[in-house]
């Protein structure tokens, strides 16, 4: 998949203007994307669209205009975007109450690295997390993860070929096991691959 360039970018203009329709279409987009792991964590995969919308609402909201600032905008959304041969996902940890949300995030101190995804026929796709910069520490993770899944060629031909596509957490704390995930996101996320 591409990576966003300069020329891709709407002026903060041109988005102002189009940014509703733009907004309802990510919007939609983003339903076939997201992958509930229980009731309490989620997988959110990104692609080009979600990342133009991300940097597009970052130059907004800050105002960027300068090549410089939107260069370092590119250079920070860009590697979220899956190469062809991965998944690229944000992962939430979810508690709507913040008491609830910090203990939680103390039991479950690793957590990012035992997310996984599954192609039926093989092993498990271990997340591979926050390449960028660490976000836990021994006493607690972060309620937000960056994750990559990189695939095989040959569990990429059976995605292709129909084979179900399966989601989960084994942690301690935290076993979920989602499967077969839903059609739409299923093909969603073979449309990235190459």
């Amino acid at each position: 998949m591409e990576k966003l360039t300069r020329g891709d970018l709407m002026s903060l203009e041109q988005y102002a203007e189009a940014r509703p329709a733009f907004k309802a279409r990510v919007i939609e987009h983003k339903r076939s994307r997201r992958v509930p792991l229980g009731t309490n964590a989620s997988l959110y995969f990104e692609d080009r669209l979600t990342m133009q919308y991300q940097v597009q609402e970052m130059l907004r909201i800050e105002r960027i205009f300068e090549a410089a600032g939107i260069h370092e905008e590119l250079d920070a959304y860009n590697p979220l975007i899956p190469d062809g041969t991965n998944w690229k996902a944000t992962f939430m940890v979810e508690f709507p109450d913040n008491t609830e949300r910090r203990a939680m995030l103390a039991q479950l101190v690793g957590v990012e690295d035992m997310v996984y995804m599954r192609v039926d026929g093989f092993g498990r796709i271990m997340a591979i997390a926050d390449e960028d910069l660490e976000r836990s520490d021994a006493d607690k993770t972060s309620a937000v993860h960056f994750l990559r899944f990189e695939l095989t060629p040959e569990m990429i031909d059976a995605l292709k070929s129909g084979a179900a596509l399966h989601a989960g957490i084994d942690h301690p704390n935290l076993v979920v096991d989602v499967g077969p995930v839903p059609d739409d996101v299923r093909a969603s996320l073979v449309a990235d691959l190459d």
